[in-house]
Parts: structure tokens; sequence; C-alpha cells
């Protein structure tokens, strides 16, 4: 885009004010061209500085794809005009997957009515049974009372059971803790003595996990886990990538490896996870449109490849960047595989319990 914009009539650099004779300076490097753009403009180099241009791009992630370490093995020795920078190239895909959770439909979100809808049937549903228990329970009562089998207080106290019991009828729920109602957990809170005296973390928790179950059904809470983990996968890439590099760093040779030569292996090695989520999210969207209800099987079936492709690049990508051999890279690689699968199944379990928290 910038060969295309004229030169400036003033000689004098904006960035070093280096006399500058022909188009770049020859202090700093900067283009002497005006410096006011159109948005179409400022846009398409907002791609391009990202991109560095079109052959680097393509180059770039055809490597990254399907030539595990390859990139991180270039950069280090120099070769670095030919690519994307590793902090470039993970702000690039970072950018496009967060574009891409951001504005491309969910053809599920077609069906958030219907599932409401579903609730509060269900919830009806649910009111209907549990009055109707009660009316024939209770009916029972009153003929026994009045046969003189129980007395009036005896009565009372069965009927008060039948509440109980009729409440836990068809009761499904994500994460129950025995809990009847939100009022019998905002009352065990406030007056309840021994085994009923319940701690201020144990109250927020029962309590949130009640409204949610209460307001949501199964296939709610579902779907919207489904999308946090969605949605939250770059994040936990993004917090876990130093303590990665950390791992990398202390189970090789700290003279020959340095922590940046770990961190630049780490930036490729996420970025192609991001990446591989991104293709996965953009595959699975296109294909519930383009084929509906046909789209699971074949779905599955891509799920399937790219996890396993997943799984399995960071081994030939380790071996091939420390130069080990190959029962060596292999134990090191499972080892770390195992160490850091337990650190972010952690972490997204964190997110996964602020999402929860935060289900209306």
């Amino acid at each position: 885009m910038s060969h295309k914009n004229p030169l400036r009539t003033d000689k004098t650099c904006l960035n070093c004010r280096h006399v500058v004779q022909e188009r770049f300076c020859p202090n700093c490097g900067q283009e002497n061209i005006d410096s006011r753009k159109t948005f179409h403009e400022l846009f398409v180099h907002f791609f391009e500085d990202l991109t560095h241009y079109e052959n680097a791009f393509w180059r770039t992630i055809k490597n990254l794809m399907f030539k595990p370490a390859a990139l991180t093995k270039e950069y280090l020795s120099g070769k670095r005009l030919s690519y994307l920078a590793p902090v470039r190239l993970y702000i690039f895909i970072s950018f496009v997957t967060f574009l891409g959770f951001t504005i491309i439909p969910n053809p599920e979100s077609k069906n958030e009515k219907s599932l409401i809808k579903i609730n509060e049937e269900g919830k009806k549903a649910i009111e209907q049974e549990k009055n109707a228990d009660y009316q024939r329970r209770a009916k029972k009562v009153e003929q026994m009372l009045k046969m003189g089998a129980i007395n009036q207080k005896e009565a009372d106290s069965i009927k008060k059971e039948i509440v109980i019991a009729s409440n836990k009828i068809a009761k499904k729920s994500f994460m129950n803790f025995g809990y009847n109602s939100v009022e019998e957990i905002d009352s065990l809170y406030k007056y309840g003595k021994g085994e009923d005296e319940m701690s201020d973390f144990e109250y927020k928790i029962a309590r949130k996990a009640q409204l949610v179950n209460e307001n949501n059904t199964g296939e709610e809470i579902a779907h919207k886990f489904k999308e946090s983990f969605i949605h939250n996968f770059p994040k936990v890439l993004f917090i876990y990538m130093p303590i990665f590099a950390l791992f990398l760093w202390l189970f090789h040779n700290k003279k020959r490896w340095y922590y940046f030569d770990h961190g630049i292996f780490t930036l490729h090695y996420f970025s192609f996870l991001l990446l591989i989520v991104l293709l996965l999210f953009m595959i699975n969207r296109l294909f519930s449109v383009a084929l509906g209800e046909y789209a699971d099987g074949i779905i599955s079936v891509i799920y399937l490849v790219g996890f396993l492709w997943m799984f399995y690049y960071f081994f030939p990508a380790h071996h091939r960047f420390y130069g080990e051999s190959r029962i060596k890279s292999f134990l090191k690689s499972t080892m770390l595989f195992f160490i850091n699968s337990i650190f972010i199944i952690i972490i997204l379990l964190v997110f996964m319990i602020y999402t929860f928290i935060n289900l209306e």
C-alpha cells in the first residue's frame, strides 16, 4: 500500500529529523510519505503490518501448520525477514480468533428462544406434578385424620414431609447440594445450627448453584459451558505461555538454551494451537449452516483429526527443535505434556467455575 503514496515535498524525516534524499530515511528507515491516511488506508496498513505482506504471511502459516519447530529454528538462526515475527504472529492469530468469535454467528443461537420456552414449560410441568402429588398424598392424610388413625398434630407433620418430598420431584440439576430452594438455603445460613450451619463460602456456592438450576435447563447450562470453553481457551493459552516456557527451561540444558529460546518455541507452538482452534471454530460454524442436520458427523470427524494433530504436534516439534535422541525427547515430551496438561486443566476449571458463578 505504501508504495502508492506520494513522497512529501519536505525532505526532513518526521521521525528523526534527518535529511531524506529519496523515499526512505537513511538514518531510521522511515518512509518519507504523508502520515495522514484515509480510513481505508489505515485499515489496509494495519493488516499489512501484521502480516508483513502476503508472501511472508502464507509462508509462515504453512510452516507453522505442517512443519513443527521449523519457524522457531529459522528465527533463532537469524532468518527473520522471510516470516512473521513470533509476537506479531501470535497477536495476529489472537486478533482474528477474537474477531471470529465475536462476529461469526452461532447457528445454535437460533434455538435460544426455544430453549427458554422449554425451560418455562419444564418449570410449569414440575410445579403441576408437585401440586398433583401433594394433593393426592394430602387427601390420604385427611382420610386417616377423619378415621381417627392420626391426630391433627401428626397430620400437620406428615403434610410438611409431603411438601419436602414433592419439592424433590423431577429435580434434574447441574450441581445439586441437596437443597430444595433458595429460601431453604437462606434460612439455614441465618439460623442453621450444628450440621446445618453454613459458612459464607458454602452459602454463596450453594445459593448460586440453586439459582442457576432454577433459572436454566440442563441443555442451557451445557450450551453456556461449551461457549465459555471456546471463548476462554485463547485467554488460557495467553496466561499459560510464560509457565509453559518455564517448564521447558527447567527440563533442558541451561547453558545451551536461554529462557528466550523456550519463549520463542512457546509462542510458535501456542500460535499453532490457537490457529487450530480458530479453524475448527470456523469449520463448525460453516458446516453447521451449509449442511444443517447432516453436519454433526462430518464436524465430529474433523474435530477428531484436529485434536489428534494438536496432540501429536508437540512431540516432533520438541524433537526437531532441541535435537535430542528420539527416546530422550519422547520421554521429556511425555513428561512435559502430562505436567502442562494438569496445569492447563486447572486453569480451565477456574474459568469454568467463573463461568458458572456468572451464569444468569
